[in-house]
Formats: C-alpha cells, structure tokens, sequence
C-alpha cells in the first residue's frame, strides 16, 4: 500500500509507520523530500534552512498523530501543511482522504492535492495518481491517463512506476502494445534491483519479447531475481544453464 512517510536525509526515507489498511499498493522510497538547495540558484540562507527544519518538525509531529490512531488531529496538522505549500504535506493529507481516514473523505480533493504535490515535483504524488487511476478510485479507470502519471514517476527513477510502465507496455493497457519498450522499463528497474522486474526481464530475453533472444542474459537476470529472493527463478537458472550447455556440445 501507499504509506505516509517521515521526511529523510538527503537519499533516504524512513518509514514512518506500518500496517495500515492497504488501498493503494506499496511504493518505493523515490523523491520524498526536494530540499531548499535542490534548485538552481537558490541558497541555503539561515532563514531557508530554519523553514526547512520547521517544517520537518511538522510532518513528523503530524506523522506522529496518524501512527497513534488520532487521525482528527493528524488531519488539521497535515491541512495546515498543505495550505503552507508543503508537498508532503499535501501528499499525506491526500492519502488520508483515499484511505477514508479524514473526517468527510473526497477523492477529488485528493486527486486536487496530489496534482498539486506532483506539479511541485514531489514523485511519490505522481505514483499514486497513476494508481488511482489505474485502479479507478475515483471513478472508471483511466489506463491512458494512469499510463501518463506513471511514465513522470518513472521518468524521475520510482521503481515501481517504471515496473507499472513496463506492465503497461507488455499488455498494451493505456499505451499502444510495445514490448521493446516494456523490456526498456523493466531493465531500469531491474537494475534498481526490482526483483519482480528482474524476473519479467529475463522471460522477455528468454522468448525473445521486445529483445534479442538470448540465453545469458536470461540466466543473468533470473540469478538477479533468485538472490533477491523469487521462489521460482532458480528453478529457470538450472533451465537456463541446461540451454547453454546444451548449445556448448
């Protein structure tokens, strides 16, 4: 599921809490925070770096409120974030309406902050609504659309965003069926070490899908997915090495 989280150091997260009821699926730790200083021509002043401190005081004392079950209080505090402009703030505070943890759940109006969260270039906020949409949590699904907001996550490296793209190429679900790019999508998962993406990856050069078929790469990337833990990839490893000692004699 989609968690809120605490705001990290500079290529962490941590997270905040766990065990919350699922409704949208569990997204990877990608852009969570855009520090004061990640923008061209803006300095770290004093002032820039006490709002910033603030601010992370907040969201963690705001987390801390959700995480105990106070979810009324959680909700002004994440509210008053958002009307600061904080796309954290405004992130969560959108997950607690799709939740139905606030006190008059809207889905527009969660769709209204996650929009804004993504304009300010928060990725976490493109995910979700490409979640949404796929799932059709505020209304049909929309697979074109849902394809739109995925690609932004994945462009900007969210891992499971780029897995979602893939998918969405291999099925043809919201794109045009292209599996030379859904094979492009899972190999830079899979080099985040996605072992999901891993797995698909070597099927595809396997069959040949999208891909030169190609028995090594194939065992290479089932090897990945194994020692990361997939039940079934070692079994294709010992199929992979039958295939190549079979084309050795």
């Amino acid at each position: 599921m989609t968690r809120m989280w605490r705001v990290g150091t500079r290529g962490g997260r941590r997270p905040a809490f766990k065990g919350l009821a699922a409704v949208l699926a569990m997204v990877l730790l990608h852009g969570a925070w855009a520090q004061p200083a990640s923008r061209p021509g803006v300095f770290v002043t004093p002032e820039n770096l006490q709002r910033y401190l603030q601010e992370r005081r907040e969201i963690d004392e705001a987390l801390a409120e959700h995480q105990a079950g106070r979810w009324a209080q959680a909700e002004r505090r994440f509210t008053a974030l958002a009307e600061q402009g904080s796309p954290v703030g405004r992130y969560n505070l959108a997950m607690m309406h799709v939740r139905g943890e606030a006190a008059r759940p809207d889905m527009h109006k969660a769709l209204e902050l996650l929009e804004t969260s993504a304009a300010q270039g928060f990725v976490r906020s493109e995910h979700a609504l490409g979640e949404i949409y796929e799932r059709g949590l505020a209304g049909l699904p929309d697979h074109a659309r849902s394809v739109q907001w995925y690609l932004k996550a994945a462009e900007r490296g969210h891992v499971q965003a780029q897995v979602a793209a893939g998918t969405a190429y291999y099925l043809g679900r919201g794109v045009p069926q292209d599996w030379g790019q859904a094979a492009q999508w899972y190999r830079r998962a899979a080099l985040q070490g996605e072992m999901a993406a891993q797995y698909l990856l070597a099927s595809m050069y396997e069959k040949g899908l999208g891909v030169p078929r190609d028995a090594r790469l194939a065992r290479y990337w089932y090897e990945a997915a194994a020692a990361n833990g997939d039940e079934i990839a070692p079994y294709k490893v010992k199929e992979m090495d039958e295939v190549l000692r079979g084309r050795a004699l």
